[in-house]
């Protein structure tokens, strides 16, 4: 592209000066050719005049008195009747520009002058000409390489971040080249770079949740597939099918959770449901685990509670929370229920050391983990008690206490789902 705006600007200036340069050229050969006649032509005239004046005054009219009113280079010819020709200064060689003048007393004056002394005036008058056109040509050259640099230059770097978008690097470079068009361009590929970091955090989160959230269903279903292989008591093994299938239910409605917010994260299905059924469920997945680790989990608190949200997503939520307390608790895992305001609050606490201090401010954030763990099951878990207007709090560090609060208030139901009025 350089050397496209190179040779284009470098041809634009050459025509420009082939067609100004030989008009130029051509008039001031012509002017130069005619001021060279006119002053031939003035000064015959003028040598006529002063042999008229001294004819008038019966002067002497001879080489030797008119050699200084002839110009060096110039030659003259007086012709005066009754008298013979006078020749003042050498007469040139080759062509000449002449011109011939009548004085009053009838004499006649021939003034010529070389020829070459016009040649060589044009041939000056070219050789300026020829420096100015090539002045013309060596800052039309450098013009265009700082043009074509200014231009090519920005479609490089404009070309590099698209391949860096392409290859998977996102990240916006806010450079501006001081060209509308060009700045226009960057500001869109800063845009799309922005767009697609947004879409690729999006799916990398996405990634690790939907992770996260299979992995404790899977989990549960892998200890109940545990229990039916070392039992021989065909009841056991129906009980523990059974426990299993609820956990492949659960698991394809985290499935399908996911698939949904993926779609469309703004679609709710809160509903009221009875809290004691989860903790139940919740409290039977995990006692083989728990067993299995010389430590109880417990419940205590108000029965009976209806609370507001997503049965599945809530699952999710306690779930992590008595997975966290496995990993990082000790002694017994309790469930309380209680009941503030509107609210339902389950409590989740256990007899371990706690949350560190330097850990209370920030264990809800991703990535943080006090031992080597994805450090994501705390956000998503709140994530999730958001999601249908609940949340997630930490109560008490030592011992830790996580509280999730839930509304008892039934959801309303949006104009299209309402009930037809019958009339």
């Amino acid at each position: 592209m350089r050397r496209r705006l190179i040779q284009s600007t470098l041809a634009v200036v050459l025509v420009v000066i082939a067609v100004f340069g030989v008009s130029l050229v051509i008039v001031e050969t012509r002017t130069i050719s005619n001021s060279a006649q006119e002053r031939v032509d003035s000064e015959a005239l003028r040598l006529a005049s002063i042999v008229d004046s001294r004819l008038l005054g019966d002067e002497t009219v001879d080489a030797r008195i008119l050699h200084d009113q002839v110009a060096p280079g110039q030659y003259a010819v007086i012709g005066i009747p009754g008298r013979p020709a006078i020749e003042v200064g050498t007469k040139p060689d080759g062509d000449v520009i002449h011109s011939t003048a009548k004085g009053e007393q009838g004499e006649t004056v021939r003034m010529e002058e070389p020829r070459s002394s016009v040649t060589r005036e044009v041939g000056r008058t070219l050789l300026i000409i020829g420096l100015v056109a090539l002045l013309a040509v060596v800052a039309a050259v450098l013009l265009a390489i700082r043009q074509a640099n200014r231009l090519a230059s920005p479609l490089t770097d404009l070309a590099e971040t698209a391949e860096r978008l392409g290859s998977g690097d996102p990240r916006p470079r806010h450079k501006r080249y001081g060209v509308p068009e060009l700045d226009r361009v960057a500001d869109v590929l800063d845009s799309s770079a922005e767009r697609i970091a947004r879409m690729l955090t999006a799916e990398r989160r996405l990634a690790a949740d939907a992770s996260h959230q299979l992995r404790t269903p899977l989990t549960a279903l892998s200890m109940r597939l545990e229990e039916i292989t070392l039992t021989d008591e065909l009841d056991t093994v129906k009980e523990e099918a059974n426990v299993a299938l609820t956990q492949v239910e659960r698991l394809t409605d985290v499935v399908e959770r996911l698939l949904t917010n993926s779609r469309d994260p703004r679609i709710g299905s809160a509903v009221s449901f009875d809290l004691d059924e989860v903790l139940q469920q919740q409290i039977a997945e995990w006692r083989p685990a728990y067993r299995s680790a010389g430590r109880a989990i417990v419940s205590s608190g108000k029965r009976h509670l209806q609370a507001v949200g997503t049965p599945g997503a809530v699952a999710q939520v306690l779930a992590a929370l008595i997975e966290n307390s496995l990993m990082h608790g000790g002694g017994t895992v309790a469930l309380r229920t209680r009941v503030t305001g509107n609210q339902a609050v389950v409590e989740v606490t256990d007899e371990g050391p706690g949350v560190p201090a330097d850990l209370g401010a920030r264990i809800f954030e991703r990535t943080i983990s006090g031992r080597n763990s994805t450090g994501i099951g705390l956000a998503v878990a709140r994530d999730l008690a958001e999601a249908d207007g609940g949340r997630l709090e930490l109560l008490q560090a030592k011992p830790p206490v996580f509280g999730l609060f839930l509304s008892r208030t039934p959801p309303l139901k949006k104009p299209a789902e309402a009930e037809p009025t019958v009339r």
